[in-house]
C-alpha cells in the first residue's frame, strides 16, 4: 500500500492522545490517580483512528476481497484475544466488541463499498444519525452488541458497534476516493516528511496496531513492579 505521510502523522498523533486517554482511565480505574479527560475527547480519538481506516481502504483498492477478508480477520482475532484477556481479568467490563473487533469488521465490509463516492457520503451520515438513537434503546438479549443494541445495565471499557461507528468509515472512504483517487494525492500539501517530528510521528502511526497491543500490558507490568494492585 502507498504511504502519504500525512496519514501516517495523524496515526502517529492519534495513537499518542490514545494511549494518554488509556492510562488516565487505567489509572482512575485502579484509584491510583484521579483524571477525567471526557468521553468527547476519547470518541474524538476513536473517530481519528477509524477515519483513517477508511482512507486507508481506499489505497488498497486493487487488492483482492481476499487480501481485505484476511486483514480484517487478523485485527478481529486481536480483538477476540483481548476480549478473553479482559473477561479473566475484569469480569465486571470486559470487552466484546471493541475498536479492533469494529475496525477488523468494518474492513471487510468496506470492501464492498469501495467503488462508491457521495453513496458513501450519505450512508456514512445515515448511519451516524441512526447510530445515536441506537444506541439510547435498550434490549433484553445482548446478541446484538455489535449493531449497537445493548441489553439494560450494560458496561465494558471499549464499545464500537457498527452504529453508528461504520457511518465514520464510510466518511472516510467517501474522503479517500475524493482526495486520494488512484492512490494518488489530489490536492497541494508542503512535504513535510523530513521534519523529525513528522518522521517520529509517522513512524508510529504506521506502527499503531502494535503500539496499541502492547501499551496496556506495558503499563499493568510496570504498576506491578512499582507494586500496585492491578487485579
Amino acid at each position: 500500500m502507498k504511504r502519504f505521510w500525512e496519514i501516517d502523522f495523524l496515526r502517529g498523533f492519534a495513537i499518542i492522545n490514545m494511549i494518554i486517554f488509556n492510562y488516565s482511565f487505567a489509572l482512575s480505574y485502579l484509584d491510583i490517580i484521579t483524571l477525567d479527560l471526557g468521553m468527547t475527547y476519547a470518541a474524538a480519538i476513536a473517530s481519528t483512528f477509524i477515519f483513517i481506516s477508511g482512507i486507508s481502504m481506499t489505497l488498497m483498492r486493487n487488492r483482492s476481497f481476499k487480501r481485505f477478508l484476511k486483514r480484517g480477520l487478523g485485527i478481529f482475532s486481536w480483538g477476540i484475544l483481548i476480549t478473553i484477556i479482559t473477561f479473566f481479568a475484569f469480569p465486571e467490563a470486559f470487552i466484546i466488541f471493541g475498536i479492533l473487533h469494529f475496525i477488523g469488521i468494518s474492513i471487510i465490509l468496506g470492501y464492498f463499498f469501495l467503488k462508491f463516492k457521495y453513496l458513501n457520503l450519505l450512508l456514512g451520515c445515515l448511519i451516524f444519525i441512526l447510530g445515536l438513537y441506537i444506541q439510547s434503546l435498550r434490549l433484553d438479549f445482548p446478541w446484538l452488541l455489535w449493531l449497537g443494541l445493548a441489553p439494560q445495565g450494560f458496561y465494558t471499557f471499549d464499545y464500537f458497534p457498527l452504529f453508528p461507528w461504520f457511518g465514520i468509515t464510510l466518511t472516510g472512504i467517501y474522503f479517500g476516493n475524493t482526495y486520494y483517487k488512484h492512490r494518488k494525492r489530489n490536492f497541494v500539501i508542503k512535504d513535510k516528511s523530513k521534519n523529525p517530528i513528522v518522521r517520529l510521528m509517522t513512524f508510529l502511526g504506521r506502527n499503531s496496531l502494535k503500539i496499541y497491543l502492547l501499551h496496556q500490558p506495558l503499563l499493568v507490568i510496570l504498576l506491578f513492579i512499582l507494586g500496585f494492585k492491578v487485579f
